[in-house]
């Protein structure tokens, strides 16, 4: 991999901040909330001690940001990149989480035009795994440009298997 998966991204509202171990306890304020998680393959992440467990993950994962809103300094959520392939020249995007503050205000949109801006640099595809019951993060891609092309299953750092979608964007339908 000839490029960095952790760069800092932000544009006129939002900032993309590596995560790092001394993230966590703003980062847990805004996970703590069940309703976050309600969707989510793994509705428990609001507790603690899963919650160290996801974050653990994300700091292992070397690709993984906190997501700033520049004006007031808060932390709104996170989200990374992950597994990249290089045979086939995609990697994923995922593990979004928004506070419930942040829902509804076309955050998501921004932060991954950001993610994706800059990774379709390097890329030909963005892949996303999306709970089968998330349907909040499956409307959310579809209005990406997100079309679904797999499901599998996937189990994250001693979670259960859940069963996930697999949404595609490729770089020549990006605008």
């Amino acid at each position: 991999m000839d490029f960095s998966v952790q760069p800092v991204l932000e544009n006129e509202e939002f900032q993309l901040i590596p995560l790092q171990q001394g993230d966590f306890e703003s980062l847990y304020e805004v996970a703590s909330d069940p309703k976050v998680w309600e969707q989510h393959p793994n509705k428990d992440r609001y507790q603690r001690e899963i919650f160290e467990n996801f974050f653990r993950g994300a700091i292992e994962s070397k690709g993984a940001f906190k997501i700033v809103e520049k004006s007031t300094g808060d932390v709104l959520g996170s989200s990374r990149y992950y597994n990249f392939d290089q045979d086939d020249n995609h990697i994923f995007i995922g593990y979004t989480f928004y506070g419930t503050k942040s829902w509804g205000k076309g955050i998501n949109p921004q932060v991954k035009k950001l993610m994706l801006d800059y990774i379709f640099q390097f890329v030909d595809k963005v892949h996303f795994h999306i709970g089968k019951e998330n349907y909040r993060s499956q409307k959310a891609l579809e209005k990406l440009g997100g079309e679904k092309i797999a499901e599998e299953e996937v189990a994250y750092f001693a979670e259960p298997t859940r069963t996930n979608f697999v949404y595609e964007i490729k770089k020549e339908n990006w605008i």
